[in-house]
């Protein structure tokens, strides 16, 4: 099931960015001017286990190698030592490595945050790495994403380079949670791994604090070339983050429908009939100088009467965060989760 849900979920990743470039000439035309479930439910759930094997001893005191650990796929994978050469194909992989305090030393073409980690060679896209320069690199682990990368195809490829890999990545909170401590656990990095989970913890928290005792509701969404639109429901990352600070959505329990796993197709009439306090928007083709969303959706004559646009609540979410690369900044998602909050009109 999970594999299934992923092969869906990497593949409209990979159309919405494609597609959101013609999205944004439709909008224009039609106002006259263009590298998912609750955490209760969810099927990534597998948290890290160790048991040590051999003589082998870290550096550090703690961890003995080589080490079995559980990855987000439920595969059990055995790292023979501590990790010191290690390539991640997705932006996700990547955060999550540095956020332990550690690098890599090969990466996915998008993979931009921290900075440093531009310094790794250029292994192609999340969607299309290269598997030679993978292994010109000689690593002793990759960190493939259990998103994107859950299909039997990149799999297979992948466990044909003779190298350990293990599959972390971001569908929801938990996940994310489950992602640090299993990076952590592999690289006998589990103080630092603690930290950062209980830094997520801390900003959830705050976040649901500002919604405390306050009945917003919330629409997030997203759009396809032929200007429909789509709702996050709880089954999407950015929703499942909506019901973790106490948003309500609106959108929860609509069907699933359209392209997008985690997403209901969003009818303007329904959105009118939603009338959500705050609509967050999230619009890919932004960063190739297209308009974003946010922009275009107060612009549509339907919605002109909505709360959130005769408030100016129409917020756009920073794509990085919510989409393309969700992980250890979902940090900072809670903080622009609750600055929105904290900017609805009393009531």
């Amino acid at each position: 099931m999970r594999s299934l849900k992923s092969i869906r979920l990497h593949s409209w990743r990979f159309a919405v960015i494609a597609l959101s470039v013609m999205l944004v000439a439709a909008f224009a035309v039609a106002c006259g001017d263009d590298d998912d479930d609750d955490s209760a439910d969810s099927t990534s759930t597998a948290t890290s286990t160790a048991t040590a094997e051999g003589t082998g001893t870290a550096e550090e005191a703690g961890v003995s190698y080589p080490l079995k650990v559980t990855d987000l796929l439920g595969r059990e994978v055995e790292i023979p030592a501590k990790p010191e050469k290690v390539v991640a194909i997705s932006p996700t992989g990547v955060e999550l490595v540095y956020a332990v305090g550690e690098k890599v030393v090969g990466r996915s073409s998008t993979a931009t945050y921290p900075p440093e980690a531009e310094q790794a060679t250029d292994i192609g896209t999340a969607y299309q790495p290269s598997y030679d320069t993978i292994l010109s690199l000689e690593p002793d682990l990759i960190i493939a994403d259990s998103v994107i990368h859950a299909g039997q195809e990149y799999q297979q490829a992948l466990q044909q380079l003779g190298v350990p890999v293990i599959f972390a990545g971001a569908e929801s909170y938990q996940d994310v949670i489950d992602s640090v401590a299993l990076v952590g656990e592999v690289f006998d990095a589990k103080d630092k791994a603690d930290e950062v989970i209980a830094e997520i913890e801390q900003a959830r928290d705050e976040a649901r604090a500002a919604l405390e005792g306050k009945n917003i509701s919330a629409v997030a969404m997203i759009a396809g070339r032929d200007q429909t639109l789509y709702a996050a429901k709880e089954s999407s990352y950015v929703g499942d983050l909506l019901k973790e600070v106490g948003f309500n959505n609106p959108a929860a329990s609509q069907p699933d429908s359209g392209p997008f796993p985690g997403y209901s197709t969003l009818a303007p009439e329904k959105l009118i009939e939603f009338n959500p306090d705050i609509i967050f928007t999230i619009s890919p083709g932004s960063q190739s100088g297209a308009p974003m969303l946010s922009t275009l959706v107060p612009q549509m004559p339907p919605f002109a009467g909505l709360k959130a646009v005769q408030s100016n609540m129409v917020v756009e979410l920073d794509v990085k965060l919510f989409l393309e690369s969700p992980g250890p900044r979902i940090v900072e998602a809670f903080k622009a989760l609750s600055d929105a909050a904290e900017q609805v009109p009393a009531q």
